[in-house]
């Protein structure tokens, strides 16, 4: 595996965390491009704007104060895959994301979480 191409992921992987940490949609799609896949447990998205429309939404309905109680339990990233299970109490008790990264953005991601009872 390349070292570049595994920084390269890295780097995509922290800009989207902080993205996301900022709720700034413009910067969290800047991962993305047209061809991206979302893959989520009732839907699989595709393009821009299928992933604009499921990030709006998500950023619509979290409490402004959610990433306070934020904590990375796993990250993994080699080569063009990254890996990350985390939790934010009690909006997201546990969750977990794979990502593709080709090129700075991501081709391809995986999102579940454990919904809160």
């Amino acid at each position: 595996m390349s070292s570049n191409l595994t920084e390269q992921t890295a780097a995509t992987l922290q800009h989207h965390l902080t993205a996301i940490a900022q709720g700034d949609l413009d910067a969290i799609l800047s991962d993305y491009g047209a061809e991206s896949t979302l893959f989520l447990p009732d839907k699989t998205l595709h393009g821009l704007e299928e992933v604009r429309g499921f990030f709006a939404a998500l950023l619509a309905t979290l409490p402004a104060d959610w990433m306070a109680d934020f904590k990375m339990i796993r990250q993994d990233v080699t080569g063009e895959a990254a890996y990350i299970f985390w939790q934010a109490p009690p909006v997201f008790p546990m969750a977990t994301d794979t990502f593709v990264v080709r090129d700075g953005k991501i081709v391809v991601q995986t999102f579940a979480v454990l919904a809160p009872l």
